[in-house]
């Protein structure tokens, strides 16, 4: 079975959105990202001035809907529980609506922004309390300690952005098929499995809980989003050099799929047309 290299990463990922104002109030004022950019109706966020979020902003798009393939939610992974605390503090102090969990190998809050584009945040525990058993972690679904996590967060001067090293963690998809979804992303791309859940599949690389959630929760055998809705435009798929990329390439084209060229990489739609860019680590995206 061929699999990726345990460097992989996720790069940036490109969602749609319809107003710039709106999106400067969720991505920028509540969430705390830094705008590193803006050009031609094109926003890029991040931290420390490095860009892992970029914002298209379309007048006209349409929400996301709920039932298409495509979009479940982007993963912020914030570098420890205090930055965490400090995000909590941000969205509760501005009384947005959160989802919560603890995942066991993480602990993570969710929102939507204004065009229905699902967000998650969250911060990892250390890999060495994740607990495996037969090739597969142990992710749980139990209360989040807010009060735990907020305080940590009062325990660091305030901050109004997220700190350095702060990135997309994974990206999780609603799919038409599971079976489908793993035979691309795991037979094809070269993910592991590392956990199943009813109607869900979470993969990885390098031993990571997971770069990828694939779920049909509310999209099974669902219809593609329309052209003109918000959602997930491309994520990106770092590997460490040219000859991965060749080697994935090799895969995908052996599979029959089509590849889209671009500078030092290219990029191919999985089953339900989510453009996905691979890249070498050391490209810009």
């Amino acid at each position: 079975m061929t699999v990726l290299p345990a460097a992989t990463t996720l790069g940036p990922a490109t969602l749609r959105v319809a107003d710039e104002g709106r999106a400067f109030a969720v991505y920028r004022d509540l969430i705390g990202l830094e705008v590193t950019g803006r050009e031609n109706g094109r926003i890029a966020l991040g931290a420390a001035g490095k860009s892992f979020l970029f914002l298209d902003v379309v007048p006209g798009t349409t929400p996301r809907p709920r039932h298409a393939t495509g979009l479940y939610h982007v993963a912020i992974l914030l570098p420890d529980r205090a930055a965490l605390g400090q995000a909590i503090t941000r969205l509760a102090r501005a009384n947005v609506k959160l989802g919560a969990a603890d995942h066991n190998v993480s602990e993570a809050i969710y929102l939507w922004d204004a065009d229905n584009n699902g967000l998650e945040i969250y911060r990892d525990r250390p890999r060495a309390e994740w607990q495996w058993k037969d090739g597969r972690v142990t992710m749980g679904n139990l209360p989040l300690d807010f009060e735990g996590i907020i305080a940590d967060g009062n325990r660091k001067p305030a901050a109004a952005e997220v700190p350095a090293g702060t990135r997309v963690g994974h990206v999780h998809l609603q799919v038409g098929d599971i079976e489908a979804a793993g035979r691309f992303y795991c037979d094809v791309i070269g993910f592991e499995r590392t956990a199943e859940r009813p109607g869900a599949l979470f993969v990885s690389a390098g031993g990571y809980h997971h770069h990828l959630g694939l779920n049909v929760w509310d999209s099974k055998n669902g219809p593609l989003p329309p052209k003109d809705a918000a959602g997930l435009e491309q994520f990106v798929i770092r590997l460490p050099d040219e000859k991965d990329i060749a080697a994935m390439r090799a895969r995908i084209e052996a599979a029959g799929l089509p590849v889209e060229n671009t500078d030092h990489g290219f990029i191919v739609r999985d089953p339900w047309q989510t453009a996905i860019r691979i890249s070498p680590m050391h490209a810009g995206d």
